[in-house]
């Protein structure tokens, strides 16, 4: 399938016509070998973004792997950071102690991590955990917690500062607009000029309705406009389980269906629970603006990172795992990439 490479090159293009792909990277993920490798073969592919952790380690991997694409291919998408204005299920990881493990303990948290972040011995490799938090229950000891993972208020400008991303995501919540305007004002005392400020949130956990989170959404559109910033909106469909099928394809769209007659100026993007069945459950004309692929963007090339990473190799280094990669992301996006384009309001 032929891709549009005047789609690839023009993020703000791709918004207007509906054939926007996002990679969330995840925003707890420290693996940067894997960022890397990740980074580089979406890029190649074709997305128009790539999310990442606000860290100062991995921004630089994942700008090293864009640099390389850049060179190669000559083609650059929009590099992000996330940022939450309060607790949020994305800037967490699990943690337990090794030590409280029965040594003929079957180990399900093992088998349910999508991140390969627990293996046969030992605990939880915090760099790859991602805090989907599906290990959290399957402990037969309780021994699993959470710990928050997130950036203080106060460090939020000078980070950005050295950053200097694309673009930033900002996770909120009902009842936080306070907070988010707060995290607006440091966004806006770093000085850094953003392509978009993404907003992020959804239903799931909430608590309230379609039309409640359009009136949030609005809120927070009120203080984006204020600061001449330019909006788009991520809903969030059901949180880091776009690897666990058709139903959370579903979800993600029953919600972008819901809120897009009530909600604000500007794209709206699909996430949270977003698969290669997405694009099935939408109409061929008006639809959203674009999607974000995270843990199933994720699990598609996991394979040949892992492979890359016990050989101890960029995999960029190893040709047919690269080449593997590669067709499998090009898999997932292209149908976005090369689908009908349809105007959007991207306000």
């Amino acid at each position: 399938m032929l891709v549009n490479q005047k789609n690839i090159l023009d993020s703000e293009e791709a918004l207007a016509n509906g054939t926007w792909v996002k990679l969330i990277c995840g925003a707890s993920n420290q693996d940067l070998p894997g960022i890397a490798d990740l980074c580089a073969v979406y890029a190649t592919a074709g997305v128009h973004c790539i999310d990442v952790a606000a860290d100062t380690a991995v921004v630089f991997a994942a700008r090293q792997a864009l640099d390389w694409v850049q060179a190669i291919k000559g083609i650059r998408p929009w590099l992000m950071i996330s940022l939450s204005d309060g607790k949020d299920e994305h800037f967490r990881k699990a943690w337990f102690d090794p030590k409280q493990c029965p040594t003929n303990c079957p180990r399900p948290c093992q088998k349910i991590c999508p991140a390969k972040a627990i293996e046969a011995i030992g605990g939880i490799n915090s760099k790859r955990c991602y805090g989907c938090g599906r290990c959290l229950t399957t402990c037969p000891l309780g021994l699993i917690t959470e710990q928050e993972h997130s950036i203080q208020l106060t460090d939020i400008a000078p980070l950005l500062k050295e950053l200097r991303p694309d673009a930033v995501e900002i996770h909120t919540a009902p009842g936080r607009a306070n907070a988010f305007q707060a995290t607006v004002m440091e966004l806006m005392a770093a000085k850094v000029p953003l392509k978009r400020l993404a907003v992020s949130c959804g239903l799931e956990g909430h608590g309230i309705s379609p039309k409640e989170l359009a009136k949030e959404l609005w809120v927070r559109y009120s203080c984006l406009r204020k600061n001449n910033l330019k909006p788009l909106w991520q809903l969030d469909g059901r949180r880091m389980s776009g690897d666990l099928g058709i139903g959370t394809a579903k979800i993600a769209t029953a919600l972008w269906e819901q809120v897009r007659p009530i909600a604000p100026p500007g794209p709206l993007q699909l996430a949270g629970g977003t698969n290669a069945q997405t694009i099935k459950h939408l109409p061929d004309h008006n639809g959203p603006a674009g999607i974000a692929f995270g843990g199933i963007a994720r699990k598609a090339i996991q394979p040949w990172v892992l492979e890359a990473q016990a050989n101890q190799i960029s995999l960029r280094e190893w040709p047919e795992g690269w080449q593997a990669a590669v067709k499998e992301a090009k898999q997932l996006i292209e149908p976005w990439l090369s689908k009908t384009s349809t105007k959007q309001k991207t306000c």
